[in-house]
């Protein structure tokens, strides 16, 4: 017979109770950290969104305003941006999300002492939903604890053969005294109507008497029967539950494992797998550089509008790869092609001299640097009514090239960078760099990928005086 450990049901309302508990405190936990990172982007975002447009917000040009603007919006986290002008007069209003609620960052534009005008940026509020969404595998592994530890109570707690048997013995010696003690209440009463009886007819005692000792040997049979009808019903049940108990304890023990030995085999398949896409070793880094065209304008382009702007491209790429390499940090660095732009994008490869060349490090920083670069020419051009798109670039090892130009084409954004490196290239870049994974992947390469999310201090004024470089040797070439 099994027997389930005491109190069980209200065991699991406690860890339903402890599992609602542990993921509110991760909601807001999370909802803290995420709050406070949108702010400080929202401040930066509006930052560089008023030194974009100081110049259009002086001369009151509406359409470069909306231009600049509409490039914010396409961030996630922006739900609307409001330009004013020092009047306190509503110039640009864009946003996909006009009527969201969330948090405004306002701040004023200034050009000297002179106020020309201000910015506000609403960030939209962060769902629960998306939250929980995003830490589901934490949410999971959590059930799934809550709900091993209820059925190792359930096991664990179950009272044992010897408890079973003591129990057994007790409600035995509970049933004999309650027995016991009709059998003597039902005596004084038939010795008390003995002695009542013999003062009227001493004939009438001897038949009550007769009739009592009758009655208290049928009483005192049958309590007798009922004892040993209860050791033998007692001593069946306990061997019975003994059987069930060794029996559910051996299966229960089989069970155990058998999962164990899957989740042993499962685990080394899965570590030898990430191993092999993980620690692959390469001396060379490829830059693959694409246009963010949605659609499809370069194509559409006249060639004697499309072959200028692309030489344009080709030239800002070579210039920015031979300023870089010139760079101490990149020692031991050195260009395997000549990069070319044409209308699927460049393609740059770098290859390491020696085993202490950064050669990862040096793809991640011409990326970045020509994404600068792109953004300057692209910002100049729109200014001046002339054709130009934004880029995007991936970085990879030469493993993975195929791998990153897919990545590039369906999960790439404009002006963003995607890395696809082993592990001892991220190691490489781990000290000027930060990384972060992409939002919901649903691959292995896009699990694998990383996305350029800044940079240190010395990382980002490095790059800055070698965009300065690169500009001023266009500009005296021309």
């Amino acid at each position: 017979m099994m027997y389930l450990a005491p109190r069980q049901g209200l065991f699991a309302i406690i860890i339903l109770v402890s599992f609602c508990l542990q993921t509110l405190l991760l909601v807001i936990s999370t909802d803290q950290q995420l709050t406070k990172s949108r702010a400080q982007k929202g401040e930066q975002m509006v930052a560089q969104l008023i030194d974009e447009s100081r110049l259009s917000l002086e001369n009151k040009d509406r359409v470069s305003l909306s231009v600049i603007a509409n490039r914010y919006t396409s961030e996630q986290d922006v739900a609307r941006i409001l330009i004013k002008d020092n009047n306190d007069d509503l110039l640009v209003p864009v946003g996909n999300a006009p009527m969201q609620q969330g948090d405004t960052i306002s701040q004023i534009a200034t050009k000297g002492d002179a106020v020309i005008g201000s910015v506000a940026l609403t960030l939209k509020d962060i769902s629960k939903g998306e939250i929980i969404t995003m830490q589901w595998p934490f949410v999971i592994g959590s059930l799934f604890l809550h709900l091993l530890l209820w059925l190792l109570y359930g096991y664990i707690a179950r009272p044992t053969k010897e408890q079973i048997n003591a129990l057994s013995h007790d409600i035995q010696d509970l049933h004999r005294e309650q027995y016991l003690q009709v059998g003597q209440r039902a005596n004084n009463r038939q010795s008390s109507e003995q002695t009542n009886e013999q003062t009227n007819d001493q004939a009438n005692d001897q038949v009550n008497d007769s009739k009592t000792t009758v009655s208290t040997a049928a009483i005192h049979d049958e309590l007798n029967a009922y004892l040993r009808t209860q050791q033998t019903q007692g001593t069946t049940t306990d061997s019975n539950a003994v059987n069930a108990t060794n029996h559910n304890a051996t299966s229960s023990m089989q069970n155990q494992a058998n999962s164990r030995s899957d989740d042993s085999s499962s685990h080394k398949v899965s570590s030898s797998g990430s191993k092999l896409s993980a620690a692959r070793a390469f001396d060379s880094v490829n830059v693959q550089i694409m246009f963010h065209d949605e659609y499809n304008m370069l194509e559409r382009l006249a060639p004697e509008m499309r072959m200028p702007y692309l030489a344009l491209c080709t030239q800002l790429l070579n210039q920015a790869l031979i300023e870089l390499l010139k760079q101490p940090l990149l020692l031991g660095v050195s260009a395997v092609n000549e990069p070319q732009f044409n209308e699927r994008g460049a393609f740059a490869e770098l290859k390491a001299d020696n085993g202490h060349a950064k050669v990862a490090l040096a793809g991640v920083m011409l990326g970045k640097l020509y994404l600068m670069l792109n953004k300057i020419i692209h910002d100049k051009h729109i200014e001046l009514s002339r054709f130009a798109l934004p880029a995007k670039v991936g970085v990879s090892d030469s493993a993975q090239t195929e791998a990153i130009t897919q990545l590039l084409q369906s999960v790439g954004k404009k002006e963003q960078m995607l890395i696809l490196l082993p592990n001892a290239g991220l190691k490489q870049i781990s000290n000027h760099i930060q990384v972060q994974s992409l939002e919901r992947p649903t691959t292995v390469y896009e699990r694998e990928c990383a996305v350029f999310d800044g940079g240190n201090d010395a990382m980002i004024q490095r790059l800055t005086d070698v965009r300065n470089a690169v500009l001023m040797t266009e500009n005296e070439d021309q």
